[in-house]
């Protein structure tokens, strides 16, 4: 890909390449989640309920574990509650903290989606080799979370 004359550095370049890059991956993300009734948030914290097990996790667990930040998690739990794929209790030992666990319905939608959306991203990225895959892996790796790590600790 050739550099993009109105950008003044290569790393403006880079930056923009990785927004454009983020964003076609998402608007296709939630073309095909739409399909199946679901937003890619929603998928997100269920997927991560999915992860917790029968323990569960703290609602404010799930926002931190969430790919996209989610100011109104409480809201979006709410949703997911609605249609039965999760559901919210209080903590035995602190009944301040509520926590949020998968429901049977909600692992029977995950499981109806494991294979669509294994071969969704092996659509987008499944003509690269697996060795660059890791190396794209290694790289974003490299430059936003460790970057930024350095950047907040500041």
């Amino acid at each position: 890909m050739a550099k993009d004359k109105a950008l003044p550095s290569l790393e403006e370049h880079a930056f923009v390449t990785l927004l454009r890059t983020a964003d076609l991956l998402q608007r296709r993300a939630a073309q095909m989640f739409k399909q199946h009734g679901l937003s890619p948030t929603q998928y997100n914290a269920l997927r991560i309920l999915r992860g917790a097990g029968a323990e569960g996790l703290a609602c404010k667990e799930v926002g931190e574990r969430m790919i996209n930040h989610d100011p109104d998690i409480t809201r979006l739990l709410d949703r997911l509650e609605a249609r039965g794929l999760m559901q919210r209790s209080r903590g035995q030992q602190d009944r301040r903290v509520i926590r949020a666990r998968i429901t049977p319905a909600g692992l029977d939608l995950l499981r109806r989606l494991d294979r669509p959306v294994q071969d969704f991203q092996r659509q987008l990225l499944g003509h690269m080799s697996e060795h660059r895959l890791h190396t794209l892996i290694r790289l974003l790796e490299l430059a936003v979370l460790g970057r930024c790590r350095e950047i907040s600790s500041s």
